[in-house]
């Protein structure tokens, strides 16, 4: 059984909190894209807990998570990021980690770079939105094949160092040429590696074997993506998209077995909508800016890797329709209904306006950048919905939103979560 977690929007649907539920009735969760350049966030009986690059799986002691060879990974911030999880009890281990082989590096210089360019960029309006973590020049230089990966750290000889000092000459070149900042030091480069091979040569191994054996023995594995499908690099909101692709349908490859297709794909959802960094995103041009705040610190709408404040408008069909086309979702996860609890009436971005003519395409390009949000209302419930834990629970306002959102994307709704806790969802 292989299912994908995937987001139908821009990032931050609340996928880790739908992995951590939905976990317990599979035995791996994969992450197979991405990096340390976003945050999931999960509470449960334990505590809180905001996982940048380890799949939220990690949180139950039943399952073997997977860092597949589609990520980047930065090794400085993963032995943090366990070093903080240890700290709260949760033991994370080889048995438990598994790093692919051939999963990029994120080395230190990928970090620098992203911000010197992001710094540049700003002086004339035209940064990204980055989170400056390197996650871009890393997949970038995966794609000009002149960097490392993480299998290379379990065999630190002659070759990969000779390979490295030809990669930080390259670098150079563009740190002092360019930036006007101090080289990138080859032994200093060299050390860091020294470092990090010593901490997860345990964990780095062909993925790929271990989860087509998996398979093969009828176990259930989980993937995780990050990001939502407006952020795809081949089928988002370009150039303000990430470096990967985060649909479903890349979530076999990224995870290291290509030859296996999915069984399963449940796409995530807000109630409203949200967006970290740059870009066009219609639906903010639907409220004020009090509306928006309001919104904003219902939902505690704050990044979970930046803590950067997120923008916020209402849900928008246009762009859900086309993410949930985009993950192939097969069902969805509807989450923070209840941040909407204290709206009196509701407003949906049903429709766009580009040039006057209304459109229920999703468009790109320069249409994207002028289209007008246009908007319908469904009564609000005005009433605390956090102790629902059935259908039946929810008020009929509630029930007409949801139903309202599930026909108007095309596709069927089979969880909603009313509030942050593991188990504040409903199953229909």
């Amino acid at each position: 059984m292989l299912t994908a977690i995937t987001g139908i929007n821009w990032g931050d649907e609340g996928k880790g909190r739908m992995v951590d539920l939905l976990s317990q009735e599979y035995d791996i969760v994969c992450r197979y894209q991405g990096g340390n350049n976003a945050g999931h966030t999960v509470v449960n009986p334990r505590g809180k807990f905001v996982l940048n690059l380890l799949p939220s799986g990690i949180l139950r002691s039943n399952v073997v998570c997977v860092m597949g060879n589609g990520m980047v990974v930065d090794p400085a911030h993963l032995e943090k990021e366990i070093a903080n999880l240890r700290e709260k009890g949760i033991e994370i281990s080889p048995k438990n980690l598994k790093i692919s082989d051939r999963a990029t590096i994120c080395m230190p210089y990928h970090v620098a770079e992203d911000g010197l360019e992001e710094d540049r960029l700003a002086k004339s309006g035209s940064q990204f939105g980055s989170t400056r973590r390197g996650i871009a020049y890393s997949y970038g230089d995966k794609y000009m094949k002149k960097t490392l990966r993480m299998g290379d750290l379990v065999h630190l000889d002659e070759a990969v160092k000779k390979r490295l000092a030809t990669i930080v000459e390259w670098k150079n070149l563009t740190m002092e040429g360019i930036y006007g900042t101090q080289p990138i030091s080859l032994e200093e480069t060299w050390a860091w590696c020294q470092h990090y091979a010593e901490v997860f040569k345990d964990y780095i191994c062909d993925v790929g074997d271990y989860l087509t054996e998996a398979d093969k023995n009828g176990k259930k594995i989980l993937f995780e993506a990050q990001l939502g499908a407006l952020r795809d690099i081949d089928f988002g909101i370009y150039p303000f998209t990430s470096s990967s692709n985060v649909i479903g349908a890349y979530a076999p490859i990224g995870a290291g077995i290509p030859g296996r297709k999915l069984d399963l794909s449940v796409g995530i959802m807000k109630a409203y909508s949200s967006c970290v960094g740059e870009g066009p995103f219609t639906a903010e041009l639907a409220m004020t800016e009090e509306q928006k705040n309001e919104l904003r610190l219902a939902g505690h709408e704050f990044g979970a890797a930046t803590g950067r404040p997120r923008r916020v408008g209402p849900f928008d069909v246009v762009a859900s329709r086309y993410g949930v086309a985009c993950q192939g979702a097969d069902e969805l996860a509807l989450t923070l209904l209840d941040v909407l609890d204290y709206m009196e009436k509701i407003p949906v971005v049903a429709h766009y306006s580009v040039n006057g003519e209304i459109v229920d395409r999703f468009p790109m390009g320069e249409a994207l950048d002028i289209a007008q949000p246009v908007l319908e209302y469904l009564p609000g419930w005005h009433c605390d919905i956090t102790a629902a834990r059935k259908w039946e629970d929810l008020p009929k306002e509630a029930q007409d939103y949801v139903n309202y959102i599930e026909k108007a994307v095309g596709c069927r709704i089979a969880y909603i979560s009313v509030g942050p806790d593991r188990d504040a969802c409903i199953r229909r």
